[in-house]
């Protein structure tokens, strides 16, 4: 029989303010007072147990999906009941099994062309010479690439999307994991505008559906939208706009952060940028895909990873976790514990040369049978940028004090937005509008 985790012993709302609003100060403090493995008792997620021990975060990884199922509250507050967020076991697998392919392997060389062409649009609208946020084009960036991957060439409804999407998302960040109030006063409440974006978003997706089955190559066109469609995994029109909706969604905040984290980093870093600079003029790779995993770990976007237990008892590395009860990956722990990573406070993409970083220690895109899908997507995504940004403006270094991080709902930001200077080293030939 396994140990009980010790329990953080101030009172619940307090340990609620400080999980929600004092995260990295809290977490840290219950650590060193707790240990690696300790539970605590928070509004929302109930009584939790929080890990950041890595043996005990690999079992975790490694447990029957059957008894570790998804965390709740989780994104289908926001997704909806259709969304691979809400599905478990059976049903959660051949949802992966169907999206998978349109996210990993030859897909993604095709998608090159269509990044570099967003990233090549957004950087002949910045400034020579003065100091900009990069977390807004970051966005722009990866929210166009995001929707031509899913719809393909839409351009009317794209550009609704577009103006539809940032709003709606900011405001879900807020509310997704907080409980929706009774039908009699939502619409009083900052749900109702967050129904009216859903509404406007489903009735521009049911135009594009319409539109794929019209559509005599429907059955060669490569876009997610249609994928769906021909394999006909999604049951009815809700489910399916709330597939779409998540991977929009989960497909452009996320690596818009992480971006703007990069050239947070850069800025602060001449030796690195100017190595990556070098490797790019020289055609090479390996250090930019290291910058990316280095920018992962020491700037983590999603700090925590959370996981239900579902049945009987559980013992998860030699630690007993009753049945319901909340576990909570603190992955931001794990990426700064100097005994997972030397020097950990430093950024040295270095580490990463040649070593392909995994589960336990290294969790930016969590583990076992629920990590993101995307993750390649969203490696080669941000690699693809980095290197169309510089191959085409110099980034300015200074001795900037490091920008905090701001919390969003779900995602860790630069606070500053990553504010960078840039010259443009080159006149290329900029894509059409």
């Amino acid at each position: 029989m396994g140990r009980t985790p010790p329990t953080v012993r101030s009172p619940r709302l307090v340990q609620g303010v400080e999980f929600a609003v004092l995260r990295r100060r809290a977490m840290h403090t219950w650590t060193s007072r707790r240990g690696r493995v300790f539970a605590i008792d928070v509004p929302f997620f109930g009584r939790s147990v929080v890990v950041s021990d890595p043996a005990v975060v690999r079992s975790i990884c490694a447990a029957d999906p059957q008894r570790l199922v998804n965390v709740r509250p989780n994104m289908s507050n926001l997704f909806g009941s259709g969304s691979i967020f809400a599905l478990d076991g059976a049903a959660h697998h051949e949802r992966r099994r169907v999206l998978a392919p349109a996210l990993r392997g030859h897909r993604l060389a095709a998608c090159e062309q269509i990044i570099e062409r967003e990233t090549l649009r957004e950087c002949a609208t910045w400034p020579d010479g003065v100091e900009f946020a990069t977390l807004r084009p970051m966005s722009r960036i990866t929210l166009n690439v995001i929707l031509r991957i899913v719809f393909g060439d839409a351009p009317d409804e794209i550009a609704a999307l577009r103006r539809l999407v940032p709003p709606f998302m900011r405001l879900g960040q807020v509310l997704a994991f907080a409980p929706a109030p009774p039908p009699w006063i939502r619409g009083c409440t900052p749900w109702r505008r967050l129904d009216a974006f859903r509404a406007d978003f489903d009735r521009i997706v049911t135009t594009l559906v319409d539109k794929a089955r019209a559509d005599p190559r429907c059955a060669e066109r490569t876009d997610i939208l249609s994928l769906l469609l021909r394999c006909g995994r999604c049951e009815g029109l809700a489910a399916l706009s709330d597939e779409l909706l998540t991977l929009i969604g989960a497909g452009y905040e996320t690596t818009a952060a992480a971006l703007a984290w990069t050239f947070e980093r850069l800025r602060r870093h001449p030796d690195v940028l100017a190595d990556l600079v070098r490797e790019v003029d020289d055609g090479g790779a390996a250090l930019r895909r290291a910058a990316v995993f280095e920018v992962l770990r020491s700037r983590t976007v999603l700090d925590v990873a959370g996981r239900r237990v579902e049945g009987p008892t559980i013992d998860l590395g030699g630690w007993q976790v009753s049945r319901h009860r909340t576990v909570l990956i603190r992955i931001a722990d794990l990426h700064e514990d100097p005994e997972n990573f030397t020097d950990p406070g430093a950024f040295d993409p270095h580490r990463f040369l040649g070593v392909k970083p995994a589960a336990p220690t290294w969790l930016a895109f969590g583990g076992g049978t629920r990590r993101c899908l995307g993750a390649d997507f969203a490696i080669t995504e941000m690699d693809v940028v980095l290197r169309t940004v510089l191959r085409h403006v110099r980034i300015h270094t200074d001795d900037a004090a490091d920008e905090k991080s701001r919390f969003h709902g779900v995602t860790n930001a630069p606070k500053r937005g990553g504010r960078i200077v840039v010259d443009h080293r080159t006149e290329p030939s900029w894509p059409p509008t």
